[in-house]
C-alpha cells in the first residue's frame, strides 16, 4: 500500500495506490488519525483513484474516518473510485452517505465550498 498525504487549505487529501484489506487497513487509519490529530485540517477527500481492491476492513476505515471527521465538525468526499472500489461502495451504502466525486479537485472545492 502507498499512502500519499496532502493538504490544501483545511482539507487532506489521502491517494491510496494498492489495496485496501486487513494487511494494510491499520497502516490508512493510523496514519490518517495522526495528521488529522496533528495538522489543522476540517476535511478530508479519500483518493481511490490507483485503489485496485477493498475488501470489508477497508470499508471499516472509510466509516471510521468518517465519523471522525464529522466530529470535529467536517465533511468527507470520496474521489475517482475505480470500477471495482464504486461496486463495493455501492453494495455497502458507503456512497448514499459520502460524497463521491470524479476528480480530487472537484472532490476539494465542493467541500472547501460548506466551510466557507
Amino acid at each position: 500500500m502507498e499512502i500519499t498525504v496532502t493538504i490544501k487549505k483545511q482539507t487532506l487529501v489521502v491517494s491510496l495506490r494498492g489495496e485496501l484489506d486487513h494487511h494494510t487497513s491499520k497502516e490508512v487509519k493510523n496514519m490518517i488519525e495522526e495528521v488529522i490529530k496533528n495538522k489543522n485540517v476540517k476535511n478530508l477527500v479519500l483518493d481511490f483513484s490507483h485503489l485496485s481492491f477493498m475488501d470489508s476492513s477497508g470499508i471499516g476505515v472509510v466509516i471510521g474516518r468518517y465519523k471522525l471527521i464529522h466530529s470535529i465538525g467536517g465533511r468527507m468526499a470520496i474521489a475517482c473510485a475505480t470500477r471495482p472500489v464504486s461496486k463495493i461502495l455501492a453494495m455497502s451504502g458507503i456512497n448514499r452517505l459520502i460524497e463521491m466525486y470524479d476528480s480530487v479537485d472537484t472532490a476539494t472545492t465542493k467541500l472547501q465550498e460548506e466551510i466557507s
